[in-house]
């Protein structure tokens, strides 16, 4: 079995080793039920499947008897090559079958270029954090104060229309705040311990929810087409945002947050109908007019 490699083994099975790999890089565990549960797979085929990953990397992982866990061991590297932008996508909305590949471009469907996307042991180590409620050390490069140590406790990761960015409290300044994850030159797991106040259920705007009321520009002279491209019911489309989101969302889709409107120009075909709510929304500053 130690001589065996990758190469050798099905489709499904390296699905499963793949998974493996996955919860310990991006989670810093798995146990036999969570392979069972994913995969629908029996005991004994499961259990077979953590025997040839610990011979195919002895060094990746090790098992706490009293938890049934298997833990992520700091000598960990990863048998599977993840995607970012899979790896991200994943995150999002569930992770699939544990085998995140590139796909080859369509010659026929063109989709928008995409995110430059943070390096998948960064997002791996930011992921872990949030999963075990630590904080990390990180070397930041900022656009207004340069290079600087950060301390930050994660809780989320988002990606706000133009790059993936960590919301955490920042321990330098004390408050909540967003970091680009891009701007992380290096990063490294902090074991200090998270006090109340630096959890997500303290960040009042992560936690207020906005309705935002979105409307054609008044400037178009055929609205309906607008309406159509939003499926607006009755001239409006709706929207509930977290505060700390919202204004990534206003500056994404263009939205002329203006009190009269006056962007006439077709750069904004959406106007913020409710204009007080700006007064309810963090990072007012990034959205058009506002």
């Amino acid at each position: 079995m130690a001589e065996l490699t990758l190469d050798e083994l099905s489709f499904e099975q390296k699905q499963r080793l793949a998974f493996i790999d996955f919860s310990l890089q991006y989670f810093g565990h798995i146990s036999v039920q969570d392979l069972v549960s994913k995969f629908a797979a029996g005991l004994a085929a499961t259990n077979q499947d953590f025997h040839i990953y610990r011979c195919l990397a002895k060094d990746n992982m090790q098992l706490n008897q009293q938890s049934h866990q298997y833990f992520r061991l700091p000598s960990f590297a990863a048998l599977f090559n993840h995607d970012a932008g899979s790896v991200l996508h994943g995150l999002a909305k569930g992770f699939g079958d544990g085998l995140s590949q590139s796909v080859a471009p369509s010659q026929v469907c063109f989709d928008a270029i995409s995110l430059i996307h943070p390096d998948t042991n960064v997002i791996a180590t930011i992921m872990r954090a949030i999963q075990h409620q630590k904080a990390i050390r990180v070397t930041y490069v900022s656009t207004s104060s340069g290079e600087s140590q950060r301390e930050i406790v994660p809780h989320a990761l988002v990606n706000n229309g133009q790059r993936w960015h960590i919301r955490g409290y920042d321990r330098v300044h004390k408050r909540f705040a967003d970091f680009v994850i891009t701007r992380i030159k290096n990063i490294n797991g902090s074991d200090s311990e998270v006090k109340t106040e630096e959890r997500s259920d303290a960040d009042l705007n992560w936690q207020k929810m906005v309705l935002l009321k979105l409307i054609p520009h008044p400037s178009l002279t055929y609205p309906e087409a607008i309406e159509l491209d939003y499926q607006m019911k009755d001239g409006e489309l709706v929207i509930h945002s977290r505060s700390a989101l919202a204004g990534y969302l206003l500056r994404q889709w263009s939205v002329d947050c203006s009190k009269s409107h006056h962007f006439n120009s077709g750069v904004c075909q959406l106007a913020l109908k409710n204009h007080n709510i700006l007064q309810d929304i963090e990072h007012t500053s990034i959205a058009p007019g506002a």
